[in-house]
Order: structure tokens, then C-alpha cells, then sequence
């Protein structure tokens, strides 16, 4: 996958689309904003997922700006983020089987790659395989605190599992980990705190119970974009995964109470215009995330509805207009950008209109 560096210094409007920007001066804001809250405010560790970004140099980025390392979705994504030059990778999503078990062993000779465990048979393929490599890997324990989707229960069903990981040649326990998203759509502020502490404090709680035991737990890992700026000053938390708002979507601001900018967008060409209240364009669902939150075009009033098919977009209005007319560029924020960046094979950066840089998503596809 070769990037399209002749295109750096052109403005976007030049660009072909449908074509994924972000804007830069955007988007460093909003590592500011995250860096500083995390790190600078909170104290805590910051180690962005980026599985919305999917590109060894965001991560880079972010690493500049103060991150310890990332958290992956999955094992082809840390191989990616490896391959990139990051050393310090949390895979937060079990691996199972022979073929990734061999690739998770064979990755720890590249970086401190730490994964997530919630039973004894992910803990026993993990230390078997490692041992036989000679290698050892970190292991954290995902604590289901609401989700309910994988995870242990916290306390006594954690510390269990705990118990089974200690005295291993092959692995070794580094902590707990949970997504408390049980809060994302919560709209009131203080409902959202009370539900986020609950589920953390139940994750700290298990932690305690473990060292009691004699049971070292160093890292607590939680915190998405939907929920940092209040899970960062628990008590207790070592570390925060928050990495989508960097670019911030629709689905961010409007269901998750994301108070960031939006960077990402789709630049698109209007290649239809059947009525006065109906535009076409270029970019569906091949380009755009659908579903979750619908893309909304930037510039254009009264309307009433944005719609999907595979090749095409189609923005109903309310009132009759001219403009945009066949040819115009039409810019979308994304609904939902941890899915649309993974239809993308290059970002392009935007810095006043032109054209920086040109960045390719090398984790693109990498699903196993």
C-alpha cells in the first residue's frame, strides 16, 4: 500500500473522492485536551486505543504527546502497531486458538505485549505456548462491569482466576482491566459519575481482594472516550484506553456527551441532482459508517434526512436549492469513526485547507 504523497501541498478540494480527511490543527487540539486531562490532571497513565486509528503514525502522535503506549482491538493490530515501532501494546480482547496463541508468543520477542484472560483455559494455552517459546506475557484479567460481554464478575470470581495465573512460568499477572460503558448514554451528569464509580470501584475493590492475598495487581485499565474525563480521577485507576476522541464523530458528541470538535470527515462530489430537495453524492456505504450515527454534511441547511446505499449518499432537504450543484464537493462529518476509517486506505491531513501529509491505515483489515 503505497500512500499518495504527490498529492501533499494540493488543496483538498483537488482531491478525488470520496476521500477521508482529518484536520490537523483539529485533531492536536483534541490530544491536548486529552493528554492534559489524563496525564496532567488526573495523573494517571494514558494508553489510547486505536482501533479507530489504525495507523502505527497516530500512534506515534499520541506517544509524543505523552501516552505510555496503545491498546489494540486485536492481535493483527498489535502485530501492525509492533511492526510501527510501539513497544508497549495492550491487546484488550481475549486470543484463542493455536495459530494466534504461536503469533501472540512470537510478537512478545518485538514488544511488552500484554493481553486479556477472563477463564483458565485462555490462562493455560497462553502460559503452555509461551513457555515452549521461551517467553513471558503479561496478563490482565477483563472484569465485566456491566457490558456483558466477555469478562469475569468482579470479586471473588476475579480473584479466583487470579490465583490460577500466580506461580506460572509462561505468564504473569499485571492487573484488571473493564470498559464501563454501562454509562456511555447516560445524560446526566451526575447519574454518569455515580454509575462510572459503581463500576469502578467494584474493579479497584477486586484489586484490593487480590493483594490481600499477596497477589500484585500494577495495572487498572479502563476509560473510552465516552467516559475519561470522569473515569481518569477514580481512585485506584492506573491507566486510561480513551483514544476515538482524538477525532470525535457524531456518535461521540451527540450519544456519549463529548464535548470535542469533530476532525474526521469525508470529502464527496455531487454527482446527482434529480430534485431541488434531493442531493447525490458519491460516498455510501463503502465510505461511510451507517447504523450507529448517520454522517452529517457540513454547510448545508434544512436537512431533513441522510441516506445510505452502497455507492451512493443521498441528503433529502426541506426546502428546495440550487446549490450544491453537479460537481461541488460536499465534506460529512462521521457518524461513527472507528468503522469508517477502516474502509479508508489512506487518511490525508489537512492543515488550512492543503493537503500535509498523506498516512496509510496499515491496520486496515487486519481482523485475526
Amino acid at each position: 500500500m503505497i500512500a499518495h504523497t504527490n498529492l501533499i501541498g494540493c488543496r483538498k478540494e483537488e482531491l478525488d473522492t470520496p476521500v477521508l480527511l482529518v484536520d490537523l490543527p483539529t485533531m492536536e487540539r483534541n490530544i491536548h485536551r486529552m493528554a492534559s486531562t489524563i496525564i496532567h490532571e488526573a495523573g494517571v497513565n494514558w494508553r489510547p486505543h486505536t482501533k479507530g486509528m489504525k495507523s502505527p503514525a497516530l500512534a506515534h502522535k499520541l506517544l509524543d504527546a505523552g501516552a505510555i503506549g496503545v491498546t489494540c482491538a486485536k492481535l493483527g493490530e498489535a502485530e501492525v502497531m509492533a511492526a510501527g515501532g510501539v513497544k508497549d501494546i495492550l491487546i484488550a480482547n481475549q486470543v484463542v486458538g493455536p495459530q494466534k496463541i504461536t503469533r501472540l508468543v512470537n510478537l512478545r520477542q518485538h514488544a511488552d505485549v500484554m493481553v486479556a484472560v477472563d477463564c483458565e483455559e485462555h490462562v493455560e494455552a497462553i502460559d503452555r505456548a509461551a513457555r515452549e517459546k521461551g517467553v513471558r506475557i503479561r496478563l490482565v484479567i477483563e472484569i465485566n462491569t456491566g457490558m456483558d460481554r466477555a469478562g469475569v464478575d468482579p470479586g471473588e470470581p476475579a480473584l479466583a482466576l487470579a490465583r490460577k495465573i500466580q506461580g506460572r512460568e509462561g505468564v504473569e499477572l499485571a492487573g484488571l482491566f473493564t470498559w464501563e460503558s454501562i454509562a456511555l448514554r447516560i445524560e446526566n451528569p451526575e447519574e454518569k459519575k455515580r454509575m462510572i464509580d459503581d463500576a469502578l470501584t467494584s474493579v479497584t475493590d477486586t484489586a484490593q481482594k487480590c493483594r490481600n492475598e499477596g497477589i500484585p495487581i500494577d495495572v487498572i485499565s479502563c476509560g473510552g472516550t465516552g467516559t475519561y474525563w470522569i473515569s481518569a480521577f477514580q481512585p485506584g485507576v492506573t491507566e486510561i484506553q480513551a483514544g476515538g476522541g482524538i477525532f470525535c464523530d457524531v456518535i461521540y458528541r451527540h450519544q456519549y456527551g463529548v464535548e470535542h470538535p469533530y476532525a474526521l470527515t469525508v470529502l464527496s462530489t455531487v454527482t446527482s441532482r434529480p430534485a431541488p430537495t434531493r442531493i447525490i453524492c458519491d460516498a455510501g456505504r463503502k465510505t461511510m459508517s451507517v447504523g450507529a450515527a448517520d454522517p452529517a454534511p457540513k454547510g448545508i441547511s434544512d436537512v431533513e434526512s441522510v441516506g445510505m446505499s452502497a455507492e451512493h449518499g443521498t441528503v433529502k432537504l426541506t426546502k428546495p436549492s440550487e446549490t450544491p450543484r453537479v460537481g461541488d464537493k460536499i465534506e460529512f462529518v462521521i457518524g461513527y469513526s472507528d468503522v469508517t476509517v477502516a474502509l479508508h486506505d489512506e487518511i490525508y491531513g489537512i492543515r488550512d485547507g492543503i493537503v500535509e501529509t498523506v498516512w496509510p491505515i496499515l491496520g486496515r483489515g487486519r481482523l485475526q
